[in-house]
């Protein structure tokens, strides 16, 4: 039955069983949290096979997944040593506004606003009169980043978030969810079994003809959507018509420098690449659109590139971005690459994942309900929606012009919602964050000049102060920024500290 077919009466049969089809990241957050919060109420089995392998490349994060940890009660230390992870204070974008610039997206606020006006507003006042420096002096987690310097501070909350060993994160889960009673089953499904009347899945058939019947199932099964796509046939909404890119290579390589607090992405002339250091090695990978590449010319430039001794055979991934059209269909949730991916520019993968999670946990039924149904994936589908405008504004918002690929995307027309925040940027120097949206005002403020876009007004609440009193309020701000960040340590140094990992 699919997506445009009437829709029979649901059951109303309480959820006691929860069947989760797939490992990998999404599985095992998925195993966890469920097993931690509700695992006394109800029974949950994880069915993965370690013949199928996963994605592998989603091991940058960003600070939401520290709020995740908390609520699972899981120590920040010992997961870091587990999984080889380090600090993240944000993103490089190297060549993106054009080539050879450079800006950081960090994490955590710039300067302090007044509540009639944000910071940028008396930034750019002092920018007009000669008294303001970079943007970029006046956030100590962008100059932390510059710098290579961290450490959890006492008076001072830094924001930050993890890189992470992607396979080494999903055992340390699977450790935990094992502990609060969530049963794992080694094996490859073979049909999934829904239920005539109602059309909801009623049971999973392994190969080797174990069956595992459930009241509600998480489908984890990446790209092929086994359950969501394949089985109740749930469309999928395209969106590459805004963001081109469809495939990528990936592996690992030894590392040769200090890991940096801070994903790399170096824009191509057809996509861009991503470094991600961890403790004893660095995740890398190229994004790119086979419509302006073939095969052969992106792996020899990837391959090229790369520094370091090459550890793992580098994989392939093809992908479509978009969404599916539902994330919860009947007695199913999609979570991960089986219900949307946007590309990890802004390392939001394990974001969305979480977000899918929370949301499950918060509003998880005693029986299936629409509404209930109904409210998960408007809330889901507005965070979508969000984080894919954040990311499209990347490419769009670019000088560019090198190669079709950026003629392309600098001309292309844009999600309604995605004109409407450039232009008002563009006219007032102002920008908005909408309660629950995951990229604050900061961020938005941070692309957006670095891309290129620059106001061309702003707030009248700066002109009420003369050149030295606002010479005054932008000299405090960066003397406590630097002076904080002259404390710090060095990153690696504070690693080994904190949370060394043992020798892979």
């Amino acid at each position: 039955m699919h997506d445009d077919a009437p829709e029979p009466a649901f059951p109303s049969r309480p959820v006691r069983r929860v069947v989760i089809a797939g490992g990998g990241t999404a599985g095992w957050m998925a195993a966890a949290a469920i097993s931690k919060v509700l695992g006394r109420a109800l029974e949950v089995t994880l069915v993965e096979s370690e013949e199928i392998g996963t994605v592998g490349v989603g091991e940058a994060t960003i600070p939401t997944l520290i709020t995740y940890h908390r609520l699972l009660g899981i120590d920040e230390r010992a997961f870091m040593a587990a999984s080889q992870a380090t600090v993240k204070l944000g993103i490089s974008f190297e060549h993106w506004r054009s080539e050879g610039h450079r800006y950081i997206h960090s994490f955590g606020v710039t300067g302090k606003d007044h509540w009639s006006a944000g910071f940028q507003h008396f930034w750019l006042k002092g920018r007009e009169r000669g008294l303001a420096s970079g943007y970029e002096d006046y956030c100590i987690e962008l100059q932390a980043a510059l710098q290579h310097r961290f450490a959890h501070l006492p008076r001072y909350h830094m924001n930050y978030a993890y890189h992470l060993d992607a396979s080494r994160y999903a055992r340390f889960l699977r450790e935990m969810s094992e502990r609060h009673g969530c049963r794992r089953i080694e094996g490859r499904i073979a049909e999934v079994l829904t239920d005539e009347a109602s059309g909801f899945i009623a049971a999973l058939r392994l190969q080797d003809g174990t069956t595992i019947e459930g009241d509600l199932f998480v489908d984890c099964t990446g790209f092929r959507a086994l359950l969501i796509g394949q089985t109740l046939g749930v469309g999928f909404e395209d969106w590459s018509h805004w963001l081109l890119n469809d495939r990528a290579i990936a592996t690992q390589t030894t590392a040769v420098r200090a890991p940096e607090p801070y994903t790399r992405a170096i824009a191509e002339k057809w996509g861009w690449q991503w470094r991600i250091p961890l403790q004893h090695r660095v995740g890398n990978g190229i994004v790119y659109s086979s419509r302006h590449v073939d095969d052969d010319e992106a792996r020899e430039r990837f391959l090229s590139s790369l520094e370091g001794e090459v550890m793992r055979s580098p994989w392939p991934v093809r992908f479509r971005p978009g969404r599916r059209t539902r994330c919860w269909h009947r007695n199913c949730i999609a979570l991960g690459l089986a219900g949307s991916f946007i590309e990890p520019l802004e390392s939001t993968t394990i974001h969305l994942i979480q977000r899918g999670i929370v949301r499950l946990v918060q509003a998880f039924p005693q029986v299936v309900t629409r509404p209930a149904i109904a409210e998960y994936n408007a809330r889901l589908d507005e965070e979508l929606q969000h984080v894919r405008d954040f990311v499209v504004l990347h490419y769009h918002a670019t000088e560019r012009r090198d190669s079709p690929y950026w003629e392309h995307v600098a001309s292309m027309p844009l999600p309604a919602t995605l004109q409407h925040r450039i232009d008002l940027f563009r006219e007032t120097g102002t920008v908005f964050h909408v309660p629950g949206e995951l990229f604050g005002e900061n961020s938005w403020i941070q692309v957006m000049m670095g891309q290129g876009i620059v106001p061309r007004h702003r707030h009248p609440t700066p002109d009420q102060m003369g050149d030295e009193e606002l010479s005054r309020f932008l000299d405090t701000i960066r003397t406590e920024v630097a002076g904080t960040v002259r404390q710090l340590p060095a990153h690696q140094d504070y690693l080994r500290q904190y949370c060394p990992a043992p020798a892979p």
